[in-house]
């Protein structure tokens, strides 16, 4: 078994689940590259994890394909290997009907969900392919979204859907190469983002209603688990989420 420190990329890495996913990572003796557009954010991420913590604070627009080229570079340059990259950042549109939103709202989620969560896998692929020992892992973020639709959700919806895709076909494409490839599908998590669902959120029937969420940490923790696997052993897809969250049966 290698004894060289494992690297993990994470995008997305300044709130949320990017940031307790890193934490966790760090805690397990990563070295990670926190990437994300606000610099401030990950910076308190960095500092959240400790001095001891081997860090780099990658401010990165991931829907610029040219600042993504630059991430995977400076990664490379100051750790030399890339064992996990968790392509977490993910943005929505605003809840109008799906007639109304306009073009560059879809344009602008389509371009970070999931053009840019397809270039941060080329660029994963193009250093783990040549390293040595040889291969990675890729973590995609799906959701929940990746299922099943909320009420005017079109474009996140769409590009969720359509990461399920690019998670089944760089799972195919990494086998030459030893990189393993999974998805995890988040439900409900507790985060700045999923606050208003415990004030209520609409339902299909157009009633609002509050919804059920569960620790972030729990998240962390599964993408750890994720993350330490060997490369002979993946876990293709993961659904974590609220218990009573209105996911499975008729709403």
């Amino acid at each position: 078994m290698s004894t060289h420190t494992k690297v993990a990329l994470i995008t997305g890495a300044g709130t949320g689940i990017g940031k307790a996913s890193a934490l966790a990572l760090v805690r397990e003796g990563y070295a990670v590259v926190l990437a994300g557009r606000r610099v401030e954010l990950l910076k308190a991420t960095a500092e959240e994890a400790g001095r001891e913590a081997q860090t780099l604070i990658a401010p990165t627009d991931v829907s610029d394909p040219d600042a993504i080229r630059a991430l995977f570079a400076s990664t490379k340059e100051t750790f030399g290997r890339l064992d996990v990259l968790f392509n977490n950042a993910g943005i929505g549109a605003p809840p109008v009907p799906l007639e109304e939103l306009p073009y560059e709202q879809w344009k602008a989620v389509v371009d970070l969900n999931l053009t840019g969560a397809f270039v941060c896998t080329q660029e994963a692929f193009k250093i783990m392919k040549d390293q040595d020992p040889r291969g990675g892992r890729i973590i995609n973020n799906g959701s929940i979204s990746a299922h099943v639709p909320r009420p005017n959700s079109a474009p996140y919806t769409s590009t969720k859907h359509a990461m399920t895709g690019l998670t089944r076909s760089t799972s195919l494409d990494g086998r030459k190469y030893d990189i393993a490839c999974g998805q995890i599908d988040i439900g409900n998590a507790a985060t700045d983002m999923t606050a208003v669902m415990q004030r209520g959120v609409p339902q299909p029937n157009g009633s609002v209603a509050a919804e059920p969420t569960f620790d972030v940490e729990h998240v962390a923790q599964a993408v750890v688990y994720m993350a330490n696997l060997p490369l002979d052993a993946n876990v293709q897809f993961m659904t974590v989420m609220a218990t009573k969250m209105p996911f499975i049966g008729r709403g």
